[in-house]
């Protein structure tokens, strides 16, 4: 897989005054230095202190330019989400989704007095939570996952049986993933193989699944490595990559038959230094690029020229990694690096295979949630004001082997003497095809899209105001390492499901937090329009989270156990059955 690209939000002028973080210490003195305070020796009372000035009334906002002044700041009720509170008028005169600075008031806390006597506004109350609620984010569900939710005992019978959260893996959408790349290469008429790129997930049943489909697997360490084997993906069915890899990686691959893509001269040199017969690409770096990975063109010709008649280790193509998911931008470079293909092969190498990497995009959502969404993603809308720059772009128009399909049927420069700048045109497909090379692709998100969920446990939950209107704040077992958008400074972004399914509440706006100390440790800041007031028993299950979101950032920090990840298999009379996973 390649790095991949967020999508930068506008501005917004909501800003918050202070955001306390996980870096602040609250300080108190020892006890043993505490100074005792002197013994009472007079026999009369002392006179009363005089009565204090009194301070100004800080609950009025500051007059902000421009903006007329509320004759009055009403304070929050403590009516619990979901129910009338007596006073739902909003703590500043404007709406709050308003672009313009100004004071955020503190989440406040519960009183703990419920159903405060006021003025009975239904009406207002909904219109006051929605200002504070994050557009719905309703991700796409696959039949299995429709399936799993409308079960009455399945997921309550796996959380009693391993306790939460816990993820849920569907391998048999792994190898549907599969089989779509694979017709996509079958339709352009195009030799092609796929490489799970297994750093998006450790499942044993996800390299079972590339196994039994004919996909190889891409490694990047000795447990990768081991790992694919023990699934029964074959040695020549892995491509190894990454950087500087170690002398134990370089001779399990060596030894193995498996493909391997060369990051440097240096590793180049220690590979041939090490004596085992190896096949290899060399890893292209684009014009212009910065990225740490790949070599310069001029690297790759010394790379070349000191292959020419070596024996051992066997030249048989390039490869390359682009960040983001442009298809046009794969297909320009693969066609520059098919007149590389055939350069070289006129100096005496095998040349028979062009890796263009992974970044194949995946469609969590509908367009039209993801554009509300990004254009009302206001630090109102968060629990304790907070806000993210950016997001993974999780609606994507052409995902998956689509995008393969668009990078095969890109016309443009495919092939020619592109170095003397006599580029024929035509799509990178028919290149590929009259100059026999092979394409390999890397996906890891790509494929791992809709054949996994995680499920966490709510512990407890509490009534939190923002702007005067209350919304829940709950606390799941686990910590958000176990569910997190691992590129950016973000958060996951599709909406959880509630479980078990009622249809006895209203729409409450909720944000979730998970179990450990750190007040940064939040699975969801924005407030979700869940259906009703989540309680302890419920079950959250977050959809879609198999690519990236289960392993790439997990900790047993605090101690607490790595969610296991539990595999459902299909049984006759349409019914699912589980198992835990074999890693």
């Amino acid at each position: 897989m390649g790095l991949e690209t967020a999508v930068d939000l506008a501005a917004t002028e909501d800003m918050v005054l202070f955001e306390v973080t996980e870096d602040m210490v609250l300080f108190e003195v020892d006890p043993a230095q505490r100074v005792a305070p002197p013994p009472d020796t007079h026999d009369d009372p002392p006179a009363p202190a005089p009565e204090p000035e009194p301070l100004p009334d800080m609950t009025e906002p500051l007059p902000i330019p421009g903006w007329p002044m509320p004759a009055s700041t009403p304070q929050p009720t403590d009516a619990p989400v979901g129910e009338s509170a007596g006073s739902a008028a909003e703590e500043v005169a404007h709406p709050v989704d308003t672009p313009v600075a100004e004071p955020q008031a503190a989440d406040a806390p519960d009183s703990g007095e419920v159903g405060v006597p006021g003025t009975s506004a239904e009406g207002v109350v909904a219109q006051g939570e929605a200002a504070i609620t994050a557009a719905p984010m309703p991700a796409y569900l696959d039949p299995w996952e429709e399936r799993v939710l409308a079960d009455p005992d399945l997921l309550g019978d796996i959380a009693f049986a391993v306790g939460t959260p816990f993820h849920l893996m569907y391998p048999a959408r792994v190898r549907r993933n599969i089989a779509e790349f694979q017709r996509a290469f079958d339709r352009a008429g195009v030799d092609g193989v796929v490489y799970y790129g297994k750093k998006a997930n450790k499942a044993a049943c996800v390299a079972r699944a590339c196994a039994e489909q004919g996909a190889g697997v891409d490694v990047s360490s000795v447990g990768e490595l081991t790992a694919a084997l023990a699934q029964g993906v074959r040695g020549e069915e892995l491509m190894v990559t990454g950087p500087a890899k170690s002398a134990e990686l370089l001779w399990l691959a060596a030894r193995h038959g498996a493909l391997i893509a060369i990051d440097a001269l240096d590793e180049l040199d220690r590979l041939l230094n090490s004596g085992p017969a190896a096949r290899i690409l060399l890893r292209a770096l684009p014009d212009g690029s910065s990225s740490r990975f790949g070599m310069t063109g001029e690297e790759l010709d010394r790379a070349v020229e000191r292959l020419a008649g070596d024996t051992a280790v066997r030249l048989t193509g390039f490869s390359f990694h682009l960040s983001g998911y442009d298809a046009a931008a794969r297909a320009v470079f693969a066609a520059e690096l098919v007149d590389r293909c055939v350069r070289a092969r006129e100096l005496g190498h095998d040349i028979t295979t062009l890796s263009i990497g992974g970044g194949f995009g995946v469609d969590y959502l509908p367009a039209d949630a993801w554009s509300q969404f990004t254009a009302q993603a206001a630090p109102t809308r968060f629990h304790a004001g907070k806000s993210f720059a950016s997001y993974y772009p999780y609606h994507f128009p052409v995902p998956g082997a689509a995008m393969l399909t668009a990078i095969l049927t890109h016309h443009g420069p495919a092939h020619g003497d592109l170095a003397h700048g006599n580029p024929a045109h035509g799509d990178l497909a028919k290149a590929l095809r009259d100059n026999d090379i092979r394409l390999a692709v890397e996906p890891g998100r790509a494929l791992l899209a809709h054949a996994g969920s995680t499920v966490f446990g709510v512990r407890g939950a509490k009534t939190r105001h923002a702007h005067g209107s209350p919304y829940r704040l709950l606390t799941v077992d686990g910590t958000s390492l176990s569910l997190s958008e691992q590129w950016f400074d973000s958060e996951y972004l599709p909406d959880p499901l509630l479980w078990p399914p009622r249809r006895d509440g209203r729409e409450t706006p909720t944000s979730v937090g998970a179990s450990s100390c750190l007040e940064s440790d939040m699975v969801s800041w924005r407030r979700i329009p869940l259906p009703r007031p989540a309680e302890p028993g419920d079950l959250l299950v977050y959809p879609n989270t198999a690519g990236y979101q289960m392993d790439s950032n997990e900790s047993a920090f605090h101690e607490l156990p790595l969610p296991p990840k539990v595999v459902l298999h299909e049984t006759d009379g349409d019914r699912l059955r589980w198992a835990l996973d074999a890693r």
